[in-house]
């Protein structure tokens, strides 16, 4: 016993705590203060067909858990390279602007730069970004796996997906990949954004021109199996190196937490108010094209187990 007590005081004073205190635990309530109310930009372009949407709402308090605030009544525009004005209306009154189109008509064109007009609150944003040529995805496939542990979401035994892509020649190529299963976005929370950086996780690692790596290539399975009959698919967006580094910087803060947490920081933005001394904005504008592709799993075509 006197050993084992004397390993938790070693512990305790690791963790800059009172060893006589490690048991302890006192409740405070903090006193902070609400900072200015800010736009809250969530707008991301696509080359496919159908409508468009940007999301506004306004920032609140740190402890405050309802649901963000919209920001109504705001006129938004998105502009491309050549001229051509696209509106985007609220026509639900959620904060929602949606851009839709006529029949066969797109928004998003590969080789193109977009750039948003906000005006809300007597303030004027902008904020501009391009769509980027994404790789086709020349296969997917899938093979029989089974798992040592049971995972959370799904069962011990099943399938592993894995999609094969090659990423263009020329350094500075970045992707966002995203998993589907029954033809809609899988796992799509924060914690689990999949970057990719040419064809491996970030820059400097020599994998211009090349397959993507084999974790990108498996990251669609989000640790978990599938089962036989289930729709399993990804989404590879081209995105540009500054969304690249926004998004890694979302999937940072949204892991921050445990006993080495870092102080919070502040996520960038590249919506800009025209006015620098007026308020200032919060979010991303992004555009991408997607290269997609799907398939269902049978037991029969699967590869064999390793």
């Amino acid at each position: 016993m006197k050993k084992r007590r004397n390993y938790i005081v070693v512990l305790a004073l690791l963790l800059g705590m009172s060893p006589w205190l490690v048991s302890c635990e006192d409740v405070i309530d903090l006193s902070v203060e609400n900072g200015p109310q800010q736009l809250v930009v969530d707008g991301w372009l696509t080359n496919q067909p159908g409508p468009q949407r940007i999301r506004l709402t306004l920032s609140s308090g740190y402890f405050n858990n309802n649901e963000p605030q919209p920001a109504l009544g705001a006129e938004v525009t998105v502009t491309d390279g050549q001229g051509q004005v696209f509106p985007f209306k609220d026509s639900t009154g959620t904060g929602v602007y949606y851009w839709v189109p006529r029949p066969g008509d797109t928004l998003g064109r590969i080789g193109r730069t977009y750039t948003l007009r906000v005006n809300y609150g007597g303030e004027a944003y902008t904020a501009t970004s391009s769509i980027r040529p994404v790789p086709v995805i020349d296969s997917l496939v899938y093979q029989a796996e089974s798992l040592p542990f049971n995972p959370p979401d799904g069962p011990r035994e099943g399938f592993f997906a894995e999609f094969y892509a090659r990423d263009f020649g020329g350094v500075g190529d970045t992707y966002w990949i995203k998993a589907l299963k029954g033809g809609g976005l899988y796992a799509d929370d924060p914690e689990n954004i999949t970057l990719a950086f040419d064809a491996a996780f970030s820059p400097g690692s020599v994998s211009d021109g090349l397959v993507f790596i084999l974790p990108l290539r498996r990251s669609i399975n989000v640790n978990r199996l599938f089962s036989a009959g289930d729709t399993v698919g990804v989404e590879l967006h081209s995105i540009t190196p500054e969304a690249y580094y926004f998004l890694q910087q979302v999937r940072q803060e949204s892991t921050n937490g445990g006993i080495f947490a870092t102080p919070p920081a502040n996520i960038f933005t590249n919506v800009r108010n025209r006015n620098p001394a007026g308020k200032q904005a919060l979010g991303f504008f992004g555009a991408s094209a997607i290269s997609r592709a799907e398939t269902i799993i049978d037991p029969a075509k699967a590869k064999p187990e390793d």
